[in-house]
């Protein structure tokens, strides 16, 4: 996972509150394991609409209870292969909200006026570090968990945060006691 630090650019505006996981990624498009290969069907449904579009900027912002519906993986796994670093919106689905920061995808919770404020510059500057988000005419903060903050900053998924603790796994795997019969190789 990449390190999170500052987000900055464009910012694609999706006007919509409630935006469940199979309207970001419809389930049809679940067979794979990989976590690339999603972009490309990304709000599938929508985007035949006439006049849809939807620009790749590493922003998005969006309504309120983003991400809301199954907890599929796959949902920020479509942003992020879209281009998306960042997701600000006024809430979002627990799991949802946990399932991005867990792939380096930060989604950053302001008020209402304040994401409409940031759909309306069309630009703005994430900071990590310092919970800040500028645009045009504004600056908000916003609220992370401290260990999740942590693991963004220094690029830790899950796997990552596991390797941190290499040493001391080798060395409990050497010293444990090995029960069960004892094996020899066969001459």
């Amino acid at each position: 996972m990449r390190a999170v630090g500052v987000i900055e650019g464009g910012v694609s505006v999706l006007d919509r509150a409630d935006v469940d996981t199979d309207q970001i990624i419809p389930k049809q498009f679940l067979k794979r394991v990989e976590r690339t290969g999603f972009g490309e069907f990304l709000f599938y449904d929508w985007a035949k609409q006439p006049g849809w579009e939807l620009q790749r900027n590493p922003i998005l912002a969006t309504g309120r209870n983003f991400g809301c519906g199954s907890s599929r993986e796959h949902a920020p796994w479509a942003l992020e292969d879209y281009g998306f670093e960042a997701i600000v919106a006024p809430s979002y689905a627990d799991i949802f909200y946990s399932n991005c920061t867990k792939i380096g995808l930060l989604p950053v919770v302001l008020g209402e006026d304040e994401v409409r404020a940031v759909m309306a510059a069309g630009s703005a500057r994430i900071d990590l570090a310092s919970q800040e988000v500028v645009w045009a005419g504004g600056t908000a903060t916003f609220e992370i968990d401290p260990e999740t903050k942590r693991r963004l900053l220094n690029g830790l998924d899950d796997i990552g945060v596991t390797l941190q603790h290499a040493d001391a796994i080798e060395r409990y795997e050497a010293e444990r006691e090995r029960s069960g019969p004892v094996t020899t190789a066969l001459a």
